[in-house]
């Protein structure tokens, strides 16, 4: 029998970021909550492509994707800002620009347009982002009785754009960057997962969350140090750049890391996970 009851939910709930928390609507088999970038849209043509593009503004060089890739694996590098401006200080790079500055000539590159402003006027790398889950895949966990929301370190208008109108959500539960600390810290992850529980402890209903770096495994451990009679269950995917045939090895040493880090199981991708999360909790 499957460990997720077949029960039927035809909307999801509101976004988290109110207080006081949620109520919800029904009494889930399962909370699950998702990364964003890596896990339901591809974004090494983006936001991975607006990091290289701002090293090279101010170096002159541009990091290669495995450089990207272990910086993420230190866990510590979830916002893109910051990795950008680690990876020019680690290059060497005398005379740092400040956050502020950088931040404006990444979002040049990302967005291409006011990020506060009208996404179609947008002209960045953000327009190039295949989706990697459609909504018929959100009404397949809704049916399975299951939760879900968004946990991202995305900015708000970035986020909104490809839950709402790329997918179709309807005001899909999120948290992202600016409404809890940044990843590791599981603030965030632990208000969403109680508004979509109704509350976190040992009665609760397991709470999953599916993410693509150390960083997404890491706030799961933390989680559980705060709330350790809550059922949590971390679930990772490379992210779509280690897909191909020509990336086997590095998504083998990155999945490694994944479950060195202390993921419970590493999915092949991000349409797998209810079976995978069926499979956890059987």
């Amino acid at each position: 029998m499957s460990a997720l009851k077949a029960e039927s939910q035809t909307t999801n709930l509101p976004a988290a970021v109110v207080h006081p928390p949620l109520t919800p609507r029904f009494s889930p088999s399962a909370v699950l909550l998702f990364d964003i970038d890596g896990v339901i849209r591809d974004v090494g043509g983006s936001y991975r492509r607006a990091i290289v593009e701002t090293v090279h503004h101010y170096s002159g060089t541009r990091p290669d994707p495995d450089a990207i890739d272990a910086l993420k694996a230190e866990g510590c590098w979830n916002n893109d800002w910051a990795a950008s401006l680690e990876l020019l200080r680690r290059g060497g790079l005398a005379d740092l620009p400040s956050f502020d500055a950088l931040v404006e000539v990444f979002n040049g590159f990302y967005f291409g347009g006011d990020p506060e402003g009208d996404p179609n006027s947008w002209e960045g790398f953000i327009g190039q982002e295949p989706l990697l889950v459609s909504a018929e895949f959100f009404e397949q966990l809704s049916a399975a009785g299951v939760a879900w929301g968004f946990v991202s370190g995305a900015e708000p208008p970035s986020a909104r754009f490809v839950l709402e109108q790329r997918l179709g959500l309807s005001s899909p539960p999120l948290i992202a960057m600016g409404d809890a600390p940044d990843k590791p810290d599981p603030t965030g992850f632990l208000r969403l997962a109680a508004a979509l529980a109704g509350e976190l402890g040992a009665a609760a209903a397991p709470v999953a969350y599916l993410g693509d770096t150390v960083a997404d495994v890491i706030t799961v451990q933390r989680a559980r140090q705060q709330q350790p009679h809550q059922r949590f269950v971390s679930l990772a995917v490379a992210p779509p750049h280690l897909q191909g045939q020509e990336a086997r090895a590095q998504r083998h040493r990155y999945e490694l890391q994944l479950r060195e880090a202390g993921a419970d199981a590493v999915i092949p991708h991000t349409a797998a996970v209810l079976a995978s999360l069926e499979q956890a909790l059987a």
